[in-house]
């Protein structure tokens, strides 16, 4: 285990020392102490380690993390795992505003709650949330699965494409184009296994689908002036 201390040894030294690791390095557990909320901690890594953040992290932790699993114990600020690729990354507090952003693959699990605009433009990664998401949450999203084992605020969904979003509370409101669709044995099988993998210990069958209508983003004549 390597113990870096962050308020001793500063930002930059500590994303240069995480970021130069291999895929061949034998330095694959790493402990980051005194975080205090400081931004972008652990983001560019492209090496299958694990890093473990003491504390509460500022904006942009964990984004475009590569491979990496980074686990906070604690809460996260705005935009944590944007532009996720691959990997694991785990909040064991409330994540902020837009978590998830843009990612492309690799899984978030958010143990508490996620403000507004939860995997905004996903697109292909899979986000799962033991409590609530805020308003606008999936605007947008592409493709992969965001899994909300509590409630969803207003306009889920809005302006989505193909990916699904399953939701075991109420929904506010749905936005443009999102409706609620059939839960197939297929999907039960896709969200037994990311209900799995985000340790939540909801059934499948408590929650509901939710996707695009496919009306929003195709070509209609009637529409043009």
């Amino acid at each position: 285990m390597q113990t870096f201390d962050l308020e001793a040894q500063g930002l930059r030294n500590l994303n240069a020392a995480l970021q130069a690791q291999s895929k061949e390095t034998n330095q694959t557990a790493w402990e980051i102490v005194n975080a205090k909320g400081s931004h972008a901690i652990a983001v560019g890594l492209d090496s299958p380690i694990e890093v473990n953040v003491k504390g509460s992290t500022g904006y942009y932790c964990a984004g475009m993390n590569k491979q990496a699993t980074v686990h906070v114990h604690g809460s996260a600020g705005p935009g944590v795992a944007e532009n996720m690729m691959s990997g694991t990354v785990i909040i064991e507090g409330d994540a902020s505003q837009y978590a998830g952003a843009t990612a492309n693959g690799g899984t978030l699990i958010i143990k508490g709650n996620a403000s507004s605009r939860c995997g905004i433009s996903m697109k292909g990664v899979d986000i799962i949330v033991h409590g609530n998401v805020g308003h606008m949450s999936a605007f947008m999203a592409q493709s992969g699965n965001l899994v909300v084992c509590g409630d969803a605020g207003d306009a889920l969904g809005d302006s989505i494409y193909e990916a699904r979003l399953f939701v075991r509370g109420s929904v506010k409101s749905l936005g443009a184009d999102c409706i609620e669709k059939e839960m197939r044995p297929e999907h039960i099988e896709i969200l037994t296994d990311l209900l799995e993998r985000g340790g939540c210990d909801a059934k499948p069958e408590e929650f509901k689908r939710y996707g695009s209508a496919r009306k929003l983003y195709n070509f209609d004549i009637d529409n043009a002036y």
